[in-house]
């Protein structure tokens, strides 16, 4: 048989690391770790820090259960490679409450009782405030009067809907999750 036929001539592929060190900010704390090139934000924040607040719904960016904040937007982290974060603020709904007391997006869910299963409230509470944030700094949605863009937008019902919609809720709780933050803004 062929020597070139068995791969005999053949260069050995070089080694390449599929490794790299980044440093993350997670709910207020530096931690530096080595992360695989293909592992997402999502499975490092859960299997590497522990924080299974945010959830692997679809793993495809339509449902939201995995929103977090990254350096204050709101993400998909199912969606994020964890190695292109390096140096950056993720916020969990781990890292919302300031010690014992509930962040008041988190407190008007409780209030309100704007959930059922659970399963998508993380995400939803995570996104609520990087929506509200948005808002306040004046980025519009698609039903944002136009002479409002230039300023903080205003939230009525419709506008919360439109800013939420990346976030589904199986169970249907959504008209409690637009009263619990409505009441925020108020």
């Amino acid at each position: 048989m062929d020597s070139l036929a068995l791969g005999a001539d053949l260069e050995p592929e070089p080694v390449v690391d599929e490794h790299s060190t980044v440093t993350l900010f997670v709910n207020g704390e530096e931690t530096t770790l080595t992360v695989d090139h293909r592992a997402t934000v999502l499975e490092t924040l859960r299997e590497r820090f522990g924080l299974t607040g945010a959830k692997k719904g679809c793993d495809h960016g339509q449902c939201g259960a995995c929103t977090v904040l990254v350096d204050g937007r709101r993400v998909n982290s199912c969606l994020l490679l964890a190695v292109t974060q390096d140096g950056a603020v993720i916020t969990t709904v781990e890292g919302l409450a300031d010690g014992e007391s509930l962040h008041p997006v988190q407190q008007a869910f409780v209030e309100r009782d704007a959930l059922q299963c659970g399963f998508c409230t993380p995400g939803q509470i995570c996104s609520a405030v990087g929506m509200l944030r948005e808002a306040a700094d004046g980025h519009p949605s698609h039903v944002t009067e136009p002479d409002t863009a230039t300023g903080p937008v205003a939230l009525d019902a419709d506008e919360i809907r439109e800013r939420m919609s990346g976030n589904l809720c199986r169970c249907g709780a959504y008209p409690r999750i637009v009263e619990a933050i409505e009441d925020v803004i108020e």
